[in-house]
C-alpha cells in the first residue's frame, strides 16, 4: 500500500509526453529507505504519503509519513529512491564537448528520467545538429544541459520584432538591447523608442507575447 502511494506520487512528477514509446505510463522502480532505528512511533491504522514541500520524488529524496488514523498522530520522513524509466535518447558512441551531434550519436533506449535533474531529451530533433556543452560518454542518457543554448542574435543588432495576440502577429524592427539567446528572455528598442521584454526564437528574430 505505501509503495503504491509512493509510485503514484512519483508518476505525477514525470513531465508531459515522457512514457515508455508504445503510449504506456512509465516504468516506476521505488526503493523504499530505513526510519531512524531511535523512532518509537505508536501503532497507526493507517499511514499516509505526502510531499514535503520542495521536495520532488525523483532520486534520492524523501516522503513525509503521517498517522492518519490512531491513537496517537505522528509524523516522520522517510529516505526513499526513485527510478523513472522511458525511452529517451542516450549517446551511441563517446563525444567531445563543443562537437555538433550527427544523427548516427544518438539512439533510442530506456533511461532512468530521475538520474538526472536536467530534463531528458526525447526527440532527436532536440539533439542532431547541436553543439555539446559537456563530454558524453557511450550509452549516456542525452540532457537538455549537455547542449549549447544557441545565440540568435548579438546586442546592437537589427531584429525582427513580432507581436503576437489573440488571433494576429505585429511586425516590426527594433535595436537589441540585450544578446538573444535560447530559453532566455531579451530586451529590444523598437522604432518607436519603447523597450520590451520577449523570447528570441529565431536568427535576428524575437517574439512578444501581447
Amino acid at each position: 500500500m505505501l509503495e503504491q502511494q509512493l509510485r503514484d506520487l512519483a508518476l505525477q512528477a514525470v513531465p508531459a509526453g515522457s512514457g515508455s514509446g508504445n503510449g504506456s505510463a512509465p516504468r516506476i522502480e521505488v526503493q523504499v529507505g530505513q526510519l531512524d532505528p531511535r523512532l518509537k512511533l505508536a501503532p497507526c491504522q493507517k499511514v499516509e504519503a505526502y510531499l514535503p514541500e520542495g521536495m520532488r520524488p525523483w532520486g534520492r529524496s524523501r516522503v513525509g509519513l503521517r498517522c492518519a488514523q490512531g491513537a496517537v498522530k505522528w509524523n516522520v520522513h522517510l529516505p526513499i529512491t526513485v527510478k523513472v524509466y522511458a525511452k529517451a535518447l542516450v549517446a551511441v558512441n563517446s563525444v567531445a564537448a563543443n562537437a555538433v551531434l550527427g544523427a548516427g550519436d544518438v539512439a533510442q533506449a530506456e533511461v532512468d528520467l530521475a538520474e538526472d535533474n536536467s530534463v531528458a531529451l526525447t526527440d532527436e530533433a532536440m539533439a542532431v545538429g547541436r553543439t555539446l556543452a559537456r563530454p558524453v560518454r557511450a550509452g549516456q542518457s542525452l540532457r537538455a544541459s549537455h547542449i549549447k543554448a544557441r545565440q540568435y542574435f548579438a546586442a546592437g543588432e537589427s531584429i525582427t520584432v513580432l507581436a503576437l495576440g489573440p488571433g494576429y502577429a505585429v511586425a516590426g524592427m527594433g535595436i537589441a538591447l540585450t544578446p538573444g539567446v535560447e530559453g532566455q528572455a531579451a530586451r529590444v528598442r523598437t522604432e518607436s523608442g519603447r523597450v520590451l521584454t520577449g523570447q528570441p526564437t529565431a536568427d535576428r528574430r524575437m517574439e512578444i507575447e501581447l
